[in-house]
């Protein structure tokens, strides 16, 4: 593998072409990246979903939009016309593959799953053990020589994003009070926990440590789960109105705890520094869970096919089923005890 640290390198393109969470856990390249060539043009590739994870990134200087639905060529040579020095490719799917062998870049960096090995002549081979996806992204970076200064994950707050969730704590009286946020959303039918089970956890949580209890939403789909829930719960919890990314961000960052499936909100809470409780079945929190110390996961450890990595389950969704509300709520007061100053 090339050490290019000694190379001259003006332009950089990062490729994470989706979601949401997995582009908000390769964030710790772009500011390594900004390490090693402080006087470098960085560039960041990704489809419209995730645009606001990168909006306002200091180590970033341009965000490229990819439309998946846009068949122009021209699409791909206007990539090749910004002459890139070295291109990292973090999604390595046979589309990003594709655009980093158009790129023409010196260097193009990228794990040679099959049939994609063409794109790449720095050709990555993951690590045989199972390894967070943060540290699946900076192996990009180590293979070429690069110095790891930073690991954590990062979304860039607005000032209207903090605003927001200003407005919104003054007008609930959240200010000095226990606040926890559950969110049964996820893009998996295999990734979410009941929302019976939810409901049970916020009445628990709430009685137990007089807390107050957000459920959160993204989608149409979502509010309705999320009415659900409240109707439910004895106590009845707050449901934010609908917000963007980053308002949402600034919503996680004044919340006291999280509990959630694995999705991207999960992951935006890690980055915002508020301890989160992941909750997990088919993917692997090994690899996929809440990134940094302060946070832990459950799942139900003792079934055969746990971390599948199915999106349909032919059992029945044992894994969510079977996890039981009390020991959720035994991880969720692990989670209190770890984060006690």
């Amino acid at each position: 593998m090339p050490n290019i640290r000694s190379e001259k390198i003006e332009k950089v393109l990062v490729i994470k072409l989706r979601s949401i969470g997995d582009v908000l856990l390769s964030t710790p390249v772009v500011k390594n990246l900004r390490h090693n060539f402080p006087n470098a043009k960085i560039d960041f590739l990704t489809e419209p979903q995730a645009k606001e994870i990168i909006e306002g990134n200091p180590f970033v200087d341009e965000i490229i939009i990819f439309e998946r639905e846009s068949k122009n060529p021209k699409k791909f040579l206007n990539l090749r016309k910004r002459n890139y020095d070295l291109v990292i490719d973090l999604f390595c799917n046979p589309r990003s593959a594709l655009i980093t062998f158009i790129t023409g870049a010196k260097f193009r960096v990228g794990y040679a799953f099959r049939g994609r090995g063409y794109a790449y002549n720095v050709k990555l081979k993951p690590r045989r053990e199972i390894h967070h996806n943060v540290e699946f992204n900076l192996d990009a970076l180590r293979a070429i020589g690069l110095e790891i200064v930073d690991k954590k994950i990062h979304i860039p707050l607005s000032e209207e994003s903090e605003k927001f969730a200003e407005k919104f704590w003054r007008e609930n009286n959240l200010n000095n009070q226990l606040v926890v946020a559950l969110n049964p959303s996820g893009t998996w039918e295999t990734k979410r926990w009941g929302l019976e089970k939810f409901a049970r956890l916020g009445d628990k949580i709430s009685e137990e440590f007089n807390a107050k209890i957000l459920i959160l939403w993204g989608n149409q789909n979502e509010l309705e789960d999320a009415q659900k829930i409240y109707s439910m719960m004895r106590t009845k919890p707050i449901l934010p109105p609908k917000t963007n990314l980053k308002q949402l961000a600034s919503i996680l960052k004044r919340c006291s705890f999280v509990i959630s499936n694995d999705s991207g909100p999960m992951h935006i809470a890690t980055a915002v520094d508020t301890p989160t409780l992941g909750i997990y079945g088919p993917t692997n929190p090994y690899a996929q869970g809440p990134y940094g110390e302060k946070h832990l996961w459950i799942r139900k450890e003792d079934l055969d096919c746990i971390a599948c990595n199915l999106t349909k389950c032919p059992i029945g969704n044992k894994c969510m089923n079977e996890l039981s509300v009390e020991s959720v709520f035994e991880a969720f007061v692990k989670l209190v005890e770890k984060n006690k100053n």
